[in-house]
């Protein structure tokens, strides 16, 4: 089976739910990914987001705290981030414009998407 590597990848954690960020941010760093983050709200995101010169992807939250993170998703994507998306929602609650992202539904199971950042590098 063919494994596919995040060792040294910037991934920035966009999630609002504090247990479920922090355990995406312990898994990637397990993987070997350089995790920035988390960040829980829109606001925080773009902070984080301004405040790096490089990043190679993001794991976003759909919803933080009520909030869409579309405007996230949108500077992300204008800066070539590579994103994956992270929610409950089924397809239909994802704007049109981001149906092409990859999609992990949560609870997020690493090895999924370890094989979908790994396939992005």
């Amino acid at each position: 089976m063919l494994q596919h590597s995040v060792e040294g990848c910037r991934v920035l954690v966009i999630e609002d739910e504090y247990y479920l960020a922090d355990d995406l941010r312990t898994e990637l760093d397990d993987a070997g990914a350089i995790v920035i983050g988390p960040a829980g709200s829109v606001e925080d995101a773009m902070d984080l987001i301004a405040s790096q010169s490089h990043l190679d992807a993001a794991v976003v939250d759909m919803n933080l705290g009520g909030e869409p993170a579309s405007p996230v998703i949108d500077t992300l994507l204008e800066r070539s981030v590579f994103v994956v998306l992270s929610t409950g929602y089924d397809e239909d609650a994802i704007p049109e414009r981001f149906r092409h992202l990859p999609r992990c539904e949560k609870p997020i199971r690493i090895g999924r998407l370890t094989t979908i950042l790994g396939e992005a590098f």
